[in-house]
């Protein structure tokens, strides 16, 4: 396994676990994730649906990783992923809730770290 491989397997396994972490606090309603969410505006009936996202892009890219046909697979979850948390950025800076943009940005960097090994393995 070469320095790339190895690296795709560490970062996709990060980016699938922190977003099945953070969609299961989503779906438990979490009191973090609701009161971020009030405070940049999401509406609590969005939290269910964001949660199914990021968890069909984390089976996506753990499909993706395991199985080489799949690979345009792990692709299309990981661009859903960077765009997901795109979006989440924007809603940010949109309401001026910067004091935690940085977790939407780190959510962000990961997915895009996944889109461009997946895509260069």
């Amino acid at each position: 396994m070469n320095g790339i491989q190895l690296a795709f397997l560490v970062v996709t396994l990060f980016t699938a676990a922190i977003n099945v972490g953070i969609a299961t606090a989503d779906l438990a309603g979490a009191r973090f994730v609701l009161a971020n969410s009030a405070e940049v505006g999401v509406p609590r009936f969005w939290l269910p649906r964001l949660a199914a996202l990021k968890l069909a892009g984390a089976a996506g890219l753990l499909l993706g990783l395991f199985d080489a046909a799949l690979r345009p697979l792990g692709v299309a979850a990981a661009c859903g992923l960077s765009l997901l948390y795109l979006g989440a950025i924007t809603f940010h800076l949109h309401t001026r809730v910067l004091h935690n943009l940085a977790f939407p940005g780190f959510y962000f960097a990961t997915a895009v770290a996944s889109l461009a090994l997946t895509v260069s393995s």
